[in-house]
């Protein structure tokens, strides 16, 4: 029996497979910038047109219009459009960043004239407008005092609610809740001051003052709660809303009960939100000037009971200076101003840490 073998044919050479695409080199973003930006300054200052910040702006669009073209040639049109968006975004972002970077510079090179132990451990009673001395002593007891009544009276009550509404509230109450809540946070703040002016100043405030009105740190808490509500009630809604229903689910399964499964489950996970949230009131309470004003009245003299006379906040202090005709007051309401925004990230960040630690700790 003869075998007939057929010859195999050559294979074809084998071509190198790759993955890779054309891409523009690393250094062609910022070429392209720096062409932009070159070509915005002459249009602009050659027409006579306007200043940096439009060499800026047209600088930033004729940028994304040169990446778009040279990522078109070179990387193709998909490509193309990534990059532009993805520039978009950045470009976002940086318009963010540039106006807080802005605000702490300003807020660091101003305030820093006061930063001494004067401003921090006097007030300014009997200080004339030609006294360089002179601090705020007085009014960060005041801001101390107000928040922290108002934080005590707000956050039992905006946790409460809204897990009321989240857990247990069903039909028109619960809607009629939170249609109010949305409206409360759009109330003014002076709105606020006046309805504490009227209500709490002129009429129960003499039941306790001899028949008087009387002004207190503690209307001001009682204004600023009232701020902080339904910031804290919404923020507390929307994390409770977060958490997982197998999470409580499980809880029920193996017979906890609601109020537990609250308490131990859905509080904890949530827990970190919940801080934001009223972190977010208290920076708000903390920055207010019109209710402290209204129902406060402020002051220059050290005030340790908010319950009796005037009490000034560190707010009303910096708006009190900035008015001043005083060479020396400019300095004061800015360092007053710093000593504001140190004070709310200070307890921001104690307040995640505390948060963060008590999460892992479960």
């Amino acid at each position: 029996m003869t075998t007939t073998l057929t010859p195999r044919r050559p294979r074809p050479p084998a071509q190198p497979a790759t993955l890779r695409a054309k891409r523009l080199p690393a250094y062609a973003a910022p070429a392209i910038a720096v062409a932009a930006l070159l070509l915005a300054a002459g249009i602009v200052y050659g027409a006579g047109i306007g200043g940096p910040v439009l060499v800026v702006v047209v600088g930033a669009l004729l940028y994304l219009a040169g990446l778009f073209v040279a990522a078109n040639a070179v990387e193709g049109r998909r490509s193309a459009r990534n990059r532009t968006w993805s520039a978009l975004i950045h470009s976002a972002f940086v318009l963010a960043v540039l106006p807080l970077a802005s605000v702490v510079w300003t807020l660091v090179s101003k305030g820093s004239e006061r930063l001494d132990a004067n401003f921090f451990g006097t007030s300014m009673n009997n200080i004339g407008s030609r006294d360089a001395n002179g601090g705020a002593y007085h009014a960060i007891v005041g801001t101390l005092q107000q928040v922290g009544i108002a934080t005590l009276i707000t956050v039992p009550l905006g946790v409460l609610c809204a897990i009321y509404i989240v857990e247990y509230g069903r039909g028109r109450f619960a809607f009629t809740i939170r249609f109010f809540v949305d409206v409360m946070t759009g109330i003014p703040s002076i709105v606020t001051g006046l309805f504490v002016l009227a209500f709490w100043v002129l009429v129960v405030s003499p039941w306790f003052n001899d028949g008087r009105p009387g002004f207190s740190g503690f209307a001001a808490a009682l204004a600023l709660s009232v701020l902080m509500l339904p910031t804290v009630v919404r923020s507390t809604e929307e994390m409770l809303r977060l958490v997982p229903a197998p999470l409580r689910e499980g809880a029920y399964a193996l017979g906890v009960p609601k109020w537990k499964t609250i308490l131990r489950v859905v509080l904890p996970t949530a827990l970190p939100g919940i801080v934001t949230g009223i972190m977010l009131a208290i920076a708000r309470a903390a920055g207010e000037t019109a209710p402290v004003l209204l129902v406060a009245g402020g002051g220059a003299a050290i005030n340790f009971n908010p319950f009796e006379n005037n009490q000034s906040s560190l707010a009303l202090f910096v708006y009190q200076q900035a008015g001043e005709a005083s060479k020396y007051s400019p300095a004061r309401a800015w360092t007053a101003a710093l000593t504001l925004v140190a004070l709310v990230l200070v307890l921001t960040v104690a307040a995640k840490l505390l948060a963060r630690r008590n999460r892992l700790g479960r």
